[in-house]
């Protein structure tokens, strides 16, 4: 019995001071909190590259707006609609967004209803999006657009038209499509804009020489 009690002893020391698979073990109970913090990890990783992307899709187009010389026709507003649809592709801005493209103004108004006034405005995308800043025509013949287009509520933050030329003014609202879940974030939506001074451009009413319809123009319908 005495020999048979100092062999389980010796069995029970020789089991406890086994290191083996500890290693493993320890891998184990780490791994969830590894996998968590790593999928955390790139989600913000891929939100931060989304607002970065967003932003740089409304300046991209603002640009190419405001770049185009002498008048600008509805072909144009489709190329350049093109060249977000083709920088956003990773995105999927198209079946998440929309885009807002608006030719902003001197109302031509004196007086208590002198402003600006949004022209024509253009949008392309599927996303159930409204533009936040106003629609084409609005403040054509009121101040209610006296301050400008943008966020902020005074003259200071908005964007305004100088006299004689014209702002090409985008809007881009996004539903942010998460990488993992939308467990760490919640549903968001991404919202940009910017704003560009029109070259060299005098006619600033939107031209349609290849009589395109509705239907194949970006018309905010």
């Amino acid at each position: 019995m005495k020999t048979l009690s100092l062999s389980l002893r010796g069995k029970l020391v020789e089991l406890r001071d086994d290191a083996r698979g500890l290693a493993l073990i320890e891998f184990a109970f780490s791994l969830p909190v590894l996998v968590v913090l790593s999928m955390a990890g790139l989600e913000t990783a891929n939100l931060a590259l989304a607002h970065m992307r967003v932003s740089q899709i409304a300046m991209l187009v603002a640009d190419n707006a405001a770049r185009v010389r002498t008048s600008i026709d509805e072909a144009d507003v489709n190329e350049i609609m093109t060249g977000a649809e083709l920088s956003s592709d990773s995105l999927k801005l198209k079946a998440n967004g929309r885009i807002f493209l608006s030719d902003l103004e001197p109302n031509g108004q004196t007086g208590s209803n002198a402003g600006q006034f949004i022209r024509w405005q253009r949008c392309w995308g599927n996303g159930a999006f409204t533009s936040s800043y106003g629609v084409a025509n609005a403040g054509a013949t009121n101040s209610s657009m006296a301050n400008g287009m943008g966020p902020g509520t005074t003259a200071a933050t908005k964007i305004q038209a100088a006299s004689g030329s014209a702002v090409m003014f985008v809007e881009v609202a996004y539903n942010y499509q998460p990488l993992v879940s939308n467990t760490l974030f919640g549903a968001k939506v991404i919202r940009y804009s910017s704003a560009f001074t029109v070259r060299e451009r005098t006619d600033q009413a939107i031209k349609n020489a290849g009589n395109l319809a509705t239907s194949a123009t970006a018309a905010c319908t």
